[in-house]
């Protein structure tokens, strides 16, 4: 295997492990940590107390999407300078970049901010949109990282 096909290869490995973790953390993550009561004997958690597990969670998250936004960046700008590059591809490697930062650096934080004030905070209609805008964000990552992933591995096989 050539030094190019590695790293095409592993481009597209960290972008589909990346939708993975965007997909596990969204479905099954917090279906299962926000219903906490349906897998304890006792319902020992509050919702605040598991919005605290979730953003613990979501915050160890950010490292690997800032990695990514850089791996993202500097793949797609590579494949620009040498002309390997489409509509699709920039528009979705940009999609990802920013919904990748907007959670990692506006949503997470807020989200934590709020969680440090206490749990009356929560209830405040300012979270629950910023919450909700979180959610759409998590939603639209996940369909850029897909789109870039399937539009790579296309480009990758027609060359060949």
């Amino acid at each position: 295997m050539n030094k190019k096909a590695l790293i095409d290869s592993t481009y597209l490995l960290l972008v589909g492990m990346t939708a993975g973790a965007v997909f596990i953390l969204g479905v099954f993550v917090a279906a299962v940590v926000f219903h906490s009561e349906m897998y304890l004997t006792l319902p020992l958690l509050s919702r605040y107390e598991e919005g605290k597990i979730m953003g613990e969670i979501f915050r160890r998250f950010t490292y690997w999407a800032y990695f990514m936004t850089a791996v993202i960046a500097i793949y797609e700008v590579s494949r620009y300078k040498v002309m390997q590059i489409d509509k699709i591809s920039i528009l979705s490697a940009l999609g990802s970049i920013g919904t990748l930062l907007l959670f990692s650096a506006v949503y997470t934080p807020k989200i934590l901010e709020y969680q440090t004030q206490g749990e009356a905070v929560m209830m405040q209609n300012s979270f629950e949109a910023l919450h909700k805008a979180s959610e759409i964000d998590f939603k639209i990552l996940l369909v850029s990282l897909l789109i870039l992933f399937m539009r790579r591995a296309y480009v990758m096989v027609a060359k060949k």
